[in-house]
């Protein structure tokens, strides 16, 4: 027994000591290689974190070597930061004697936080370098950010800790006014696309001002943000038609995460929210993009919403949501939200011509259009409908019936259809014998309907619902409702096309 433990200690002897010899180092040589020569941290507002970015590292040769040191080339004063993986702490700016086995990789995780003075005045680029070794063996990684100045508007914050709060209701929400004579930012209710904006919490349009848009402005809303139009408050959003991809003229809410992964993520903020008794409303090519609501509209003070131009994509609940509201929209498109493209809801008045509803959310129980005049749980729960009407448009999506009608009895529900081209399958017969969707039959209602043909959109997914020839909806508007131009500014041929596009050959694509 005392022989087989000798031999069993000197096994384990004999073991540990090859184990050490793995783990032997030799000093690095200048060979490693990168999955890139240069990151690119996308565009980042100024002093505003960015996302965290990767970088391999790879030991291709047979010996486990030792770095002995990785560090910015601006050394402590990078505005840079970055973790390098297997080491214990938080992101830092030098890291020593990092040991790289055979073979095997390396990751590195790269962040920024950098000013707009930071920057290179003439294309406001702030680059930094990551070094590998010195000397002969100095390997460099480039890092490139684009710094993009901006004005921060946001609640106040309190000695006792303490948000800026606004009265919604009977509720409380972090938020603030705009002031026409703030001392930093000048007019705040003057929005100019000088600089894009960044929201914190919900700015909100005081009683009896308006808040004016430029054409071309940008404005980014952070997380649980968005804009109030409050009683007696009113916006203008004076956007004009572009003629570059740029969208030079266009107006632009979305979110504040500029990176490309986030540019279709819906949800990102909150809403453009027209509250009870916002007055003398008009929008004009305004694009909103990844919104929870794109546009909240309740019981306006009976003056409608003048909607022109106006694109909503990726809402995650609905890209418009009225309440008892009033809107006359020409040339709107909306494309994919969790529930409802567009819905209309506990009565009102609304007429849209020459509009674009698609939703291609993967949901079965979404729509592109929701017309109701009631509200479960409310008092009292349903509300006149005085006018649904909707003139040469698309209804469309991916669900087997893209439009739904809500009546309740008790209150009035008008609504017709004139040229629309709708995607109602009725599928399971759920729907033949109710009087609400007797397309062909009841011409109070209907006239001119094209049921379930394909409107063959360009780029569906990419939020590009033009129409060339081939469509369905290819000249078959009613000139009676003739927008002449469409919402990118053509002038459409005669008999109209339906929708918001008038027909152009696609772009060619690879």
């Amino acid at each position: 027994m005392r022989s087989i433990a000798i031999v069993f200690i000197l096994g384990i002897i004999v073991l540990l000591g090859s184990c050490r010899a793995d783990f032997e180092t030799v000093a690095s040589t200048g060979d490693l290689k990168f999955s890139k020569d240069t990151v690119y941290l996308d565009t980042v507002f100024t002093n505003i974190g960015s996302s965290t970015y990767q970088l391999k590292v790879y030991n291709n040769s047979k010996n486990d070597i030792n770095i002995p040191i990785i560090q910015f080339e601006k050394g402590l004063n990078s505005k840079y930061r970055m973790t390098v993986d297997g080491q214990q702490g938080t992101a830092g700016k030098i890291f020593k004697d990092i040991t790289l086995l055979a073979k095997d990789s390396l990751y590195i995780f790269i962040e920024t936080t950098a000013s707009i003075a930071d920057a290179n005045p003439t294309d406001f680029l702030y680059t930094d370098k990551i070094q590998f070794d010195s000397g002969a063996n100095l390997q460099t990684v480039e890092l490139v950010t684009l710094i993009q100045d901006a004005v921060f508007l946001y609640p106040k914050r309190f000695a006792d800790g303490t948000t800026e709060t606004l009265p919604i209701g009977n509720e409380k929400i972090e938020g603030f006014y705009l002031d026409e004579n703030d001392a930093i930012n000048g007019n705040e209710l003057h929005f100019t696309k000088t600089k894009p904006y960044v929201i914190y919490g919900y700015a909100a349009v005081p009683s009896g001002k308006t808040a004016v848009f430029d054409a071309g402005t940008r404005v980014h809303f952070h997380a649980n943000s968005g804009l109030i139009v409050v009683n007696q408050g009113s916006i203008q959003i004076n956007g004009t038609t572009s003629t570059t991809k740029t969208l030079e003229n266009e107006i632009v809410f979305e979110g504040d995460r500029l990176e490309p992964g986030f540019s279709d993520v819906a949800g990102q903020w909150g809403a453009l929210w027209l509250t009870n008794g916002s007055t003398n409303n008009r929008i004009n090519h305004l694009t909103i993009k990844n919104a929870t609501i794109g546009l909240l509209i309740q019981n306006n003070d009976g003056t409608a919403v003048q909607l022109k131009n106006t694109q909503i994509y990726n809402s995650s609940n609905y890209g418009i949501l009225a309440q008892t509201g009033k809107i006359v929209g020409e040339n709107v498109v909306i494309n994919n939200a969790g529930i409802a493209s567009l819905a209309c809801l506990y009565g009102g008045e609304y007429r849209f011509t020459h509009s674009t509803f698609n939703n291609n959310w993967n949901n079965s129980k979404q729509v592109a259009v929701l017309v109701s005049n009631f509200i479960t749980g409310v008092v009292p729960e349903s509300k006149d409908l005085t006018q649904a009407t909707f003139n040469n448009c698309i209804i469309y999506g991916s669900y087997a019936n893209e439009m739904l009608l809500n009546k309740k009895a008790t209150s009035v529900f008008n609504y017709q259809f004139n040229h629309c081209l709708l995607k109602f399958n009725n599928s399971n017969n759920s729907f033949t014998s109710d009087p609400l969707y007797q397309f062909e039959t009841d011409a109070t209602h209907y006239s001119g309907i094209i049921l379930n043909k394909d409107p063959k959109f360009f780029k569906v997914n990419q939020n590009q619902l033009n129409i060339d020839n081939t469509s369905a909806a290819f000249a078959k508007g009613n000139t009676s409702y003739l927008i002449p131009l469409d919402i990118l500014g053509t002038s459409r041929t005669l008999p109209p096309d339906l929708g918001a596009y008038q027909n152009k050959a696609f772009p060619k694509t690879n």
